[in-house]
């Protein structure tokens, strides 16, 4: 059965939508349909926050809210969804815990960024764990600009209110919200359109091979904090969205003691506890991935499908040897992910093809992995070069190295030749680091952007080999982090 409707529930009631073009964005209907007009535009590319609401779904049997980027993320994306706007919060004639906070410490001035603000608050209010320090504030945040209150006093609240466990109305109002949104979950196909213009939810992986393949000019979403730019930004007419939000199966994570499989719908708020098992470094990595908005939104195999030469995700799962499965049809293949990025937004997919799963091996006892993030801004910010290195030790000496960059050519690319010039070098003698050192000239010719000029990423990329090297040899990273070195000087305060 096919349903030609989104629902949603909102203010404790079922919502139906039907009619809409498949590019409305949940800001624009919030703004335009329901004159909420809280919920505010300022970038349009999910990067200021202003545009912040909070999406609730169940997992575990409650209710998870997480924030979202309005502006970017399409309306049929909150299908089987429970969506809460800036509007909502106050009950009674009270305020919520964080807007009193926000008012007791004098967190808002101009006031157009403060409805994001206080959105991403009640997430955290919510989904925060306790006690809340200062830099997990702040992480929850990094989402959300504020050009004239400044962040101290909106840091303030946070640490205020959101240090109790929840205790609002929709704490009052969860079991409601639980029944209601366990009624949406009808496990039906969603078509809302025809067949020259649709959005489409396919429920199963079948239905979504069969629509892909009768439709392979549509275009496929899964966070839409890529492809919400292309509408926001690009202005581009797109006419054909299949969203995979719904497919089942598809947001599974499956761990074993060699290896981790990620649906290609697992978020990346999800996958990160696992990634951060493997190495911290994964972890970190994931921290700085965007804001918490779009970790939330975002996915992991659409940061692969999508095939952003400056994506951070691919690389390090490169240097850690993954594999990447497609589906068309009923026929599914493997490869490894490096042989999926073929040129400048161009991968080996064939129309009606999709990313299915990722699969990550997990490092050996005798195995190391670094990662570093090279970038304008420390928080949410696009990489001008992303190093993964993968290290096999034979005691002292490299017997293997898997080496990849992001932001240093078309596509995530394999350092080959700085591979050949690390295998066999000892981690003792420093003196014989320089040839891996100068081959990385040779595995790439870098980017020249407005990011970084191409003289900028040859001299980091040379450097972060060094790096990589260094830390190994020493089994250290406190003195060359900079995460290390806020922690130094928190200890010694």
């Amino acid at each position: 059965m096919v349903r030609e409707t989104i629902r949603f529930w909102r203010q404790e009631r079922a919502v139906e939508v039907s009619g809409f073009h498949p590019r409305t964005t949940l800001l624009d209907y919030l703004r335009l349909q329901e004159r909420r007009v809280g919920t505010k535009e300022g970038c349009a590319e999910g990067d200021c926050g202003a545009c912040t609401v909070a999406v609730g779904r169940m997992r575990g049997g409650r209710v998870h809210y997480e924030p979202v980027n309005a502006c970017i993320l399409l309306l049929g994306q909150i299908d089987g969804a429970e969506l809460v706007t800036v509007e909502d919060l106050a009950a009674g004639g009270e305020l919520h815990p964080v807007q009193s906070a926000m008012v007791a410490t004098h967190g808002s001035q101009c006031g157009f960024c403060t409805p994001g603000i206080v959105m991403s608050l009640f997430t955290l209010y919510h989904e925060g764990a306790r006690p809340l320090s200062r830099e997990a504030v702040n992480d929850a945040l990094a989402g959300n600009l504020c050009r004239c209150t400044g962040y101290r006093p909106i840091v303030d609240a946070a640490l205020q209110a959101c240090g109790d466990q929840p205790d609002d109305a929709f704490s009052i109002a969860h079991e409601r919200n639980v029944q209601g949104l366990m009624s949406l979950a009808d496990g039906q196909d969603v078509l809302v359109g025809d067949e020259t213009r649709f959005f489409a939810a396919p429920a199963s992986e079948d239905s979504l091979a069969a629509l892909y393949a009768g439709h392979p000019d549509a275009t496929l979403v899964a966070g839409c904090t890529d492809v919400g730019l292309w509408i926001t930004k690009g202005m581009a007419e797109i006419e054909k969205i299949i969203w995979l939000g719904r497919v089942a199966g598809l947001d599974l994570i499956e761990e074993t003691s060699e290896e981790l499989g990620i649906g290609a719908m697992v978020t990346h708020a999800a996958i990160h506890p696992s990634l951060a098992r493997i190495d911290p470094d994964l972890g970190e990595l994931m921290r700085r991935f965007g804001s918490w908005q779009v970790r939330a939104s975002g996915t992991v195999g659409g940061n692969i499908a999508n095939g952003s030469p400056i994506g951070d995700l691919a690389p390090a799962l490169i240097a850690l040897g993954s594999e990447v499965e497609l589906r068309h049809g009923d026929a599914t293949r493997t490869m490894p992910l490096e042989n999926f990025f073929i040129a400048y937004r161009k991968q080996d997919r064939v129309p009606g093809e999709f990313v299915r799963r990722i699969t990550v091996p997990k490092l050996k006892a005798n195995e190391v992995f670094r990662a570093y993030k090279i970038s304008k801004r420390f928080d949410e910010d696009i990489s001008a070069a992303m190093g993964a290195f993968r290290f096999k030790l034979d005691g002292r000496r490299i017997a293997e190295a898997r080496v990849a960059f992001g932001g240093m050519a078309a596509t995530p690319k394999r350092a080959l030749e700085t591979e050949r010039a690390l295998v066999g070098l000892s981690l003792d003698e420093p003196s014989g680091w320089g040839e891996a050192m100068a081959a990385i000239a040779r595995d790439y010719q870098p980017l020249d952007d407005h990011r970084s000029s191409a003289a900028y990423r040859a001299t980091v990329a040379r450097n972060l080999v060094f790096k990589a090297l260094s830390e190994t040899a020493s089994g250290e990273t406190r003195a060359t982090r900079i995460i290390g070195q806020r922690d130094a000087l928190q200890a010694a305060e």
